[in-house]
């Protein structure tokens, strides 16, 4: 059902539409990102060469582990907002934004210096190639600029979501994407009057892209006086009230180390792909490539899931969140058959555009994507299962099943495996991590007693006895936006 500006109620209407409608926007800001990131790369690729597009493979991988440090932080609040949301509590919703907003510009800024003055150091345990080095070093002092407007971006969308509002994210995702792809040629190569940066260019686009886009969504939220806006004395929601930022911590950090272990255990076979040469770097980052488009069903159908699931515990109607889930893990099952058949068909077709006519790296990143581009069907399931779990605030089940997945399967198989199999022993960690995951999560989804617990609502009385102290009302009426 919609509502004005574009959100939607998820909490009534026929579940299988509804999921739809909410996740298409979701997965076109996938593919508007997945596509910004792969033009990127070909413009990386093509007018730079394999050790630039090798150097920002090194580089992104350190930069997810840095969004890693916050985004168990903005899960946690985007959950507490869709929970508020379901109970139509509108002013919880934008408690909760306002705790999550201090939060984030005081870890993310925290998290950008320590990454800055740490790089040179995760550079050399990565094993990054000498001929690489200098060039990832370059692009990351001036990526780590670009990072916190994309943090505030990021938890912006997460919360807009949240609410049930999918099409205003895809609108400056779309922003952010065209500025980015477009200044990416003209700051490496120096076009008009912009100066030629290199591969420092293409750090320098992102920059300005990440700031304008969410320049453009803050002024949008407020012309449109949407639910996530703060006025006047909501400002102080800013300064987290104890009980609220615990909340936020305590279901936070477990998902924020969730991403530690992804990235963490990318990190770790980063240094196992980089022992079989450059070559090699630069076929993974382009297969990486290839498997960010096979993903993105996934990641869409989970984020659907999640704040549907979350609106609906909210509002007390458990009885639709199995069907939720059902729904969301049919259609994930469709979506990411689909890409996972024609990517294994046309990978060879559309490598080249990452890997010019280097014809050994683009025959490795084939049989990288042969062996395993497929388990990410199983990787879905266990995404969208998952993200129903997370929903009700159940955090360290998924955290558990996450690490034994990665690092007692994926990465010590790969380690067992490597001499006698090579590098396909990498190769064919990923589906084994992928089919442990898969069975570990259907057992908890399914027998676990992850639908006891309960996240705690925005404290109100704490609130109101804060304003009190600072003798601002909250008891007025708040319109919903």
């Amino acid at each position: 059902m919609s509502t004005p500006n574009g959100r939607r109620d998820l909490t009534a209407g026929p579940i299988g539409k509804t999921l739809l409608l909410f996740a298409l926007p979701t997965l076109g800001s996938s593919v508007l990102q997945s596509l910004n990131g792969s033009i990127n790369a070909i413009w990386i690729g093509q007018f730079l060469g394999e050790r630039a597009l090798a150097a920002t493979t090194n580089a992104n991988i350190i930069m997810f582990l840095l969004v890693a440090a916050t985004f168990g932080f903005g899960m946690a609040a985007t959950i507490l907002i869709g929970q508020n949301m379901g109970r139509r509590d509108v002013e919880a919703v934008r408690r909760v934004l306002g705790s999550a907003l201090g939060l984030f510009v005081v870890i993310s800024t925290a998290t950008v210096v320590v990454g800055w003055l740490a790089a040179p150091a995760i550079l050399r345990a990565l094993a990054t190639p000498a001929e690489v080095y200098p060039l990832a070093l370059a692009y990351l002092r001036v990526i780590f600029v670009a990072m916190p407007p994309g943090f505030i971006g990021v938890l912006l969308t997460m919360a807009l979501r949240g609410v049930g509002d999918s099409i205003t994210p895809l609108k400056f995702m779309a922003l952010g994407s065209v500025l980015d792809v477009v200044l990416n040629p003209v700051f490496i190569l120096g076009l008009g009057p912009a100066p030629a940066l290199g591969i420092e260019g293409s750090a320098v686009a992102t920059l300005i892209a990440n700031s304008g886009s969410l320049l453009a969504m803050v002024i949008y939220l407020y012309a449109k006086d949407l639910v996530i806006r703060l006025r006047g004395a909501e400002w102080r929601y800013l300064v987290p009230t104890p009980t609220l930022l615990k909340t936020i911590v305590v279901k936070g950090f477990p998902m924020g180390l969730q991403m530690l272990v992804v990235s963490t255990s990318a990190l770790a076979m980063m240094g196992l792909v980089n022992r079989h040469g450059t070559a090699t770097t630069a076929a993974y980052g382009a297969a990486n490539q290839l498997w960010t488009y096979i993903q993105m069903p996934a990641m869409a159908v989970g984020a659907a899931v999640s704040a549907m699931a979350a609106q609906n515990i909210g509002a007390g109607q458990w009885d639709r969140v199995d069907r939720i889930t059902n729904a969301g893990l049919r259609m994930n099952l469709l979506l990411t058959g689909v890409l996972v058949l024609a990517v294994t068909l046309l990978d060879r077709h559309v490598l080249w555009l990452f890997l010019g006519s280097e014809r050994e790296a683009i025959g490795i990143a084939t049989r990288i994507n042969l062996i395993a581009g497929w388990s990410f069907i199983l990787f879905g399931v266990s995404m969208v299962l998952a993200a129903t779990v997370r929903a009700n605030g159940a955090v360290v089940g998924p955290l558990v099943i996450l690490a034994i997945s990665m690092f007692p399967v994926r990465f010590g198989l790969a380690n067992l495996l490597e001499p006698s199999l090579g590098a396909d022993a990498i190769w064919w960690s990923f589906p084994a991590g992928s089919l442990a995951s898969m069975v570990m999560t259907i057992g908890y989804y399914r027998y676990g007693d992850w639908r006891k617990g309960r996240m705690a609502v925005a404290d109100k009385q704490e609130c109101e006895e804060q304003a009190l102290a600072e003798g601002q009302p909250t008891n007025k009426a708040m319109p919903v936006g």
